[in-house]
């Protein structure tokens, strides 16, 4: 999936080939019809291997033991790394954008949702505030690309911490 998602970060969800995407992998273009009947599976199996991808490491986060240290630290972290080679976050954009004309896409992104509303609830058990969240969160992200300075971790954690106030476990 990584020379597909090279791909869509460079040409965009329009620009996807089975010869360019093979050529990506070095591969020969019959590996990648081979396994893919047409592109949109292909697109389809990427958006739900980054999705998938994303749940699991947040995932991991929600599910680390508590040892003194702010969550929201920790994915303000992470979202600040995804910015330092942000092709694959902008290829991960265009495929959710895919899935915003293609509902036939969109269980790949509510698993996303789901795994993003499961981290807010480690800080409220508000309702409007996790849908907050789990809206802000990719804003920020999709903001962060579009920004002429890098955003760091620490900016990320400031707004984190004003969208999930409080502290995990407890009821906000």
């Amino acid at each position: 999936m990584e020379a597909t998602l090279r791909v869509i970060a460079r040409d965009g969800a329009s620009g996807v080939t089975h010869r360019k995407v093979a050529r990506e992998a070095d591969l020969p273009t019959t590996a990648s019809t081979y396994y893919f009947e047409s592109i949109d599976a292909l697109l389809t199996a990427a958006l739900t291997s980054c999705m998938y991808e994303d749940s699991e490491r947040l995932r991991r986060l929600i599910e680390a033991p508590d040892e003194g240290t702010d969550k929201r630290g920790a994915l303000a972290r992470l979202m600040a790394g995804l910015l330092t080679a942000p092709g694959r976050l902008l290829a991960e954009f265009e495929l959710c954008l895919l899935a915003s004309r293609r509902p036939e896409l969109r269980g790949p992104t509510r698993h996303w949702a789901d795994t993003l509303s499961a981290f807010a609830r480690l800080f409220t058990d508000d309702p409007l505030r996790v849908r907050l969240f789990t809206n802000a969160y990719d804003g920020m992200l999709l903001q962060a690309l579009l920004a002429d300075a890098p955003v760091t971790a620490d900016e990320f954690e400031a707004m984190l911490r004003e969208l999930l106030p409080g502290d995990a476990g407890a009821d906000a």
